[in-house]
């Protein structure tokens, strides 16, 4: 079956986070060459951008213990953009010397999750933001901030968007290469994203955006499709729809990526790549199922690998 069928010029682009937020919170802890050969099926499907792992405390986050020993095994993989996520300044010397291309930084914009994700609060992931990214662009490495917890936090509620805005005034000044906003818990809805993504072009006009959404309350694609609408250029998403969020009970996971290409195929929304027609929805789709089975789940939360796309190939 096609992935998509375009004539025109893409639009926007697919992040896969499946590596990294996809197997994060997962009880089974995935050997490296697993993990490694879930990056290299992404990567022939035609998606280029990958975040790879997170440079994290092993005992806080068991499943990201061996970023340096999965970045060793994908070194030499053309074409891939090796993304690690890092928390701090130490996680950015670790992320710099293991190879990464990029580096995501996180800013929570509620201090409630980011006292209990990070141990400071939103001002101190500010200034670590700075350091990271002034430290990132010396190292040659491409830098991006994603503001957690932008449409609702677990602890303190509503996030209001001047809030979000606030915050990303404050990302804003290093100079990001993308400032992404994440639905941390999955609780945006449309109306949001369409808020808060006008109002972040309002700071600067002409900044890379990116999203990150959760399906968790079944909202997830019509924000992606939202955030579009309003300018985002970079969605991140999750073969299989693998993940979840520890502060979210019940959590279903990141959208998936072979249901988001799907989606915006059909929606006459184009997407980058190096593909004649796309990322390839099919080979996405069986390496949702796939990465499922390897992780013990009944069945992965995306719908496109049991119900196919449409029409028929």
């Amino acid at each position: 079956m096609p992935a998509q069928q375009q004539s025109e010029a893409p639009q926007v682009e697919v992040v896969e986070v499946s590596p990294r937020d996809g197997l994060q919170n997962e009880r089974r802890v995935l050997p490296t060459g697993t993990k490694a050969e879930l990056v290299r099926r992404s990567l022939a499907a035609g998606i280029r951008r990958v975040e790879v792992t997170a440079f994290a405390r092993p005992d806080r986050v068991p499943q990201m213990a061996d970023a340096e020993a999965l970045l060793a095994e994908l070194r030499d993989e053309p074409g891939l953009s090796r993304i690690g996520l890092v928390l701090n300044p130490r996680g950015l010397d670790r992320a710099v010397a293991a190879g990464c291309d990029e580096v995501t930084a996180v800013v929570v914009a509620s201090d409630g999750l980011a006292l209990r994700n990070q141990g400071v609060d939103t001002a101190a992931q500010l200034d670590s933001w700075r350091a990271i990214a002034a430290d990132a662009r010396s190292a040659g490495l491409r830098v991006s901030v994603i503001i957690a917890a932008a449409f609702g936090c677990p602890f303190d509620g509503e996030v209001p968007v001047e809030r979000v805005l606030e915050v990303a005034g404050g990302c804003l000044e290093a100079g990001p290469d993308e400032l992404a906003i994440a639905d941390t818990i999955g609780v945006g809805v449309p109306a949001q994203v369409t808020e808060i993504v006008t109002g972040l072009r309002t700071l600067d006009p002409d900044v890379t955006l990116r999203a990150h959404f959760h399906n968790t309350r079944n909202t997830g694609y019509a924000n992606a499709v939202a955030a579009v609408a309003a300018g985002v250029t970079v969605l991140d998403a999750s073969a299989g729809g693998i993940g979840g969020c520890p502060f979210a009970p019940g959590a279903t996971g990141n959208i998936a990526t072979e249901d988001l290409l799907y989606l915006l195929a059909r929606s006459g929304i184009g997407v980058r790549s190096d593909l004649s027609g796309g990322p390839d929805a099919a080979q996405v789709a069986a390496t949702g199922t796939w990465i499922a089975e390897e992780l013990g789940l009944p069945q992965a939360p995306a719908m496109l690998g049991r119900a196919g796309w449409f029409p028929s190939a």
